[in-house]
């Protein structure tokens, strides 16, 4: 069909679809997301041309598409003009209701509120103030990721979070930029946050506690918004007992404190500024003292270290575990972090998920040689989170607000205890590093190239069927993630005998349905079947599951279970990296086989048959290939442009028609060979000659050589070490070593004046375990005392073993000669 005719077919169905919406009263309001039979409100109706005509208008898109959760953003309604005197109500979550605006070239805006959650947040429009029949969403975003170009700057954030402490004074300089305001004055406003008990309005941890963010006071009124501005700060009379805020500029035509108007936030940050004359006095007594009471306060809240992962033994485990870690900002090695909080390090890391009874958060810092380090042995030794730092579901109540949990619970108390008071150590106390005894790596499994399968058992092999496939179905853990093959296309526009990866879709139980698929060259990431975009934020916050996509080549999704899928894009082709948790061991099926550490039963069909990998020819693993093709019931995918629906929609999943070419020749005669050899050598040979022969591609081939080096790697990072645990340095003496991985030794000597017992050196066994015993140190002029009081013990213990020796006789003897036994007894 030519352009021409296809431009009537849609003019013509438009006119029908139009004329039946008339007709019949079909609409896209209350309806997002539906399919309707004539017409569609589901997102993919765009690209196919089936839209409902009233879609752009009842389905709505906003820019920017995200805010801060602390909101203030004004986001503008796309494809919905309206009269600049009309009425606009925007409803967010359904409950939270905000008056928006419409300006004068009649573009509607909503502004985004105050929330304590993140994540992406549904909203309804009402142009009557009846009906909220038009919805959309928009990605509500944790305060620290925010662009800095949209948040008030607090110039030397070290002067406003010490201020009032030893040699910290003078003006405080904060700066934002002017245009986002719209207005020639602005209000300089504090707002403070803090946890309380809703029922006592105490803050002391008791339970049930909630979320609050208020608005304190006013540093400045009318201002000119020159996007500067300066002050010396004063004790708070009233206020002082607020220790965490925000600062917030907006329109001076605003009332103060009034939420849900456009605005700028500052950072989250001590309010050490605003804090009572008796801070100005002592900042270090009143530091102690509020350290103190914090020590009580822990003492009553419930431990929540027992919920917390094992920290990975080594930086190289830590980096490449990517499903339940994640670099810790402050301590980045990537990014030449100086670990100011944790001297000695390298890099940190956070567990990405929360423990599901608290909402806490893990955190494992590693020294110059990659060994983990613990509080018990430096300062700069990791310290777990009361509060996880992203928050967690379900967010809103404490301690999971995301950021500000955290800064209550575990940030506000370091500066009481470690940075303005010299009581670290009851901090410490209370945030021990959590060792790497239990911890077990993730197995890795991969699909790449054209395409080559390594199992999570090391077992390779490659299929190149075209169709969508189980490339890993677990129904006990609930995790589905499958992947669709096309056909490779050359540069000359020939098809080849052989497929590619093309797309990727992923749900673990409730969670979002995630694809990443790869459009152009790029990869494309998809939430629920709607593109995402990642123009304004590289990580978002989905339901089940966080999405971390830093550019077009790169996206890595992480699921609650702790499982990640990475993908990347080289030369145009795809390579899929999975990596499971131990819990998946004998829990996996599909075409990455069962994790069992066992590859000889990977290759188990969809109806239960076992290929032998032994002796497998390429046929027979197509075959096994084919048979874990998906259902059209089961599919994750989107089927949103012809090509699709086309090509594997209508078709069925697998299609049979298509038989690849199992093996290509390298002919002497090919120009490609000759370089080919040099490239594809080592590990991952075989895959790169193939695929060089398939594409005519010596870069492709590169590519599928460099991944298979890359996954070669993880697997040599992941590699399980055994740990036997911290051990702790003699009270009155000193440890040498810090290392407690398998092979280390640690050496113990006592201060002068003391005598150790014990083993001076303890090595660790490969079983786990240490050789001789806890050594301690003990004064030399109680040596004596010492000993006689093991001696006394010693003879008790012997005259006790002679006691129950002679009884045992006596009943022996009573059993077997009973008469003499009563007689004996009558005698006495």
């Amino acid at each position: 069909m030519n352009i021409r005719a296809l431009l009537g077919l849609v003019l013509i169905c438009t006119i029908f679809l139009i004329g039946s919406t008339k007709k019949d009263g079909l609409t896209c309001r209350g309806r997002c997301g539906d399919m309707l039979g004539e017409c569609s409100c589901h997102s993919s109706c765009v690209s196919l041309l089936t839209c409902c005509p009233d879609y752009n208008r009842s389905c709505l898109q906003v820019t920017p598409h995200s805010s801060s959760m602390l909101g203030g953003r004004a986001l503008r309604i796309l494809g919905l003009d309206l009269h600049p005197s009309g009425q606009l109500l925007c409803r967010f979550k359904g409950q939270i209701e905000v008056e928006g605006f419409i300006d004068a070239a009649g573009q509607a805006y909503c502004i985004s509120p105050l929330l304590y959650e993140t994540g992406w947040i549904p909203f309804t429009v009402s142009t009557d103030g009846i009906d909220f029949n038009r919805s959309g969403q928009y990605l509500s975003v944790h305060p620290s990721n925010v662009d800095l170009a949209s948040e008030v700057t607090l110039v030397n954030v070290t002067q406003w979070n010490h201020y009032g402490t030893s040699n910290i004074a003078g003006r405080l300089k904060m700066t934002w930029n002017s245009a986002l305001i719209g207005a020639e004055t602005v209000n300089i406003e504090l707002w403070g946050y803090r946890e309380f008990n809703r029922n006592t309005g105490e803050t002391t941890g008791s339970l049930p506690l909630q979320a609050q963010i208020s608005y304190l006071y006013s540093l400045g009124k009318a201002l000119p918004n020159t996007g500067v501005f300066s002050f010396t700060p004063k004790p708070s009379q009233e206020h002082s007992d607020w220790e965490l805020g925000n600062i917030r500029i907006t329109a001076s035509s605003k009332p103060d404190g009034a939420r849900a108007v456009q605005g700028l936030w500052s950072s989250a940050h001590v309010l050490a500024w605003h804090l009572g004359q008796a801070f100005r006095d002592d900042s270090v007594a009143w530091a102690a003292n509020k350290c103190l009471q914090w020590d009580v306060l822990e003492k009553r809240l419930p431990n929540f270290l027992e919920g917390l992962i094992d920290c990975p033994c080594t930086i190289v485990q830590a980096r490449t575990d990517t499903g339940r870690f994640h670099p810790d900002r402050g301590c980045d090695i990537e990014r030449g972090s100086v670990c100011i909080y944790h001297p000695g390090s390298v890099h940190c890391i956070r567990s990405t998920q929360a423990s599901p009874t608290h909402g806490s958060g893990q955190q494992c810092c590693y020294d110059s040689t990659g060994a983990l380090m613990f509080t018990g042995d430096s300062f700069g030794g990791s310290t777990p989170d009361r509060a996880h730092e992203w928050g967690s579901p379900p967010y809103g109540q404490p301690p999971r607000v995301p950021g500000y949990s955290h800064w209550l619970y575990d940030i506000i108390s370091f500066y009481h205890c470690c940075l303005w008071s010299d009581h670290c150590q009851i901090y410490l106390d209370h945030r021990p590093s959590t060792g790497c005894h239990n911890y077990r790596p993730p197995k890795p499994g991969i699909v790449l190239g054209d395409p080559h399968f390594i199992t999570f058992d090391g077992l390779s092999y490659t299929f190149n069927g075209k169709g969508e496939f189980y490339l890993v179905s677990s129904q006990d853990r609930e995790l589905t993630v499958q992947v669709r093959t096309d056909q490779v296309k050359l540069k000359n526009g020939t098809l080849a005998k052989a497929t590619q990866t093309s797309s990727v879709a992923m749900k673990e139980k409730a969670s979002d349905v995630v694809e990443v698929r790869l459009v152009e060259g790029h990869l494309q990431v998809l939430r629920n079947h709607q593109v995402l975009p990642f123009t304004e934020q590289t990580l978002m916050d989905l339901h089940g599951a966080f999405v971390f996509s830093p550019s077009p080549q790169e996206a890595t999704v992480i699921l609650s279970s702790g499982a990640a899928v990475e993908v990347g894009v080289h030369e145009g082709t795809m390579a899929v990296s999975i990596l499971l948790p131990a819990e998946f061991t004998n829990q996996t099926q599909g075409l990455l086989g069962s994790m069992n550490s066992d590859p000889s039963d990977d290759l188990l069909t969809q109806q239960g048959e076992l290929i032998s990998s032994a002796d497998a020819k390429p046929e027979k693993i197509f075959l096994f290939g084919a048979s874990w093709n998906i259902s059209k019931r089961t599919s994750l995918f989107t089927y949103d442009s012809k090509y699709l629906l086309d090509n594997f929609y209508f078709p069925p999943s697998h299609h049979s028609e298509f038989v690849p070419a199992f093996s290509l020749p390298e002919r002497p005669d090919d120009p490609l060979v000759a370089d080919m050899l040099t490239v594809c050598s080592g590990g991952g040979a075989a895959f790169c000659k193939y695929d060089t022969l398939t594409t005519r591609s010596l870069a492709v081939g590169n590519a599928t050589l460099r991944a298979y080096q890359n996954y070669e790697a993880r697997v040599v990072a992941l590699k399980p070490v055994v740990s036997c645990g911290w051990l702790p340095t003699p009270r009155n003496g000193r440890k040498k070593g810090t290392h407690y991985l398998d092979g280390n030794t640690l050496s113990f000597a006592c201060s002068e004046g003391h005598i150790l017992y014990g083993s001076a050196e303890r090595t660790c066994l490969g079983d786990g375990t240490w050789t001789g015993e806890q050594p301690y140190c003990v004064r030399d002029d109680k040596t004596g005392f010492i000993l006689g009081a093991v001696g006394s013990l010693s003879a008790l213990v012997t005259m006790g073993l002679m006691i129950k020796l002679h009884n045992r006789k006596q009943e022996r003897e009573k059993n077997e000669k009973p008469d003499q036994t009563v007689i004996q007894e009558q005698t006495c």
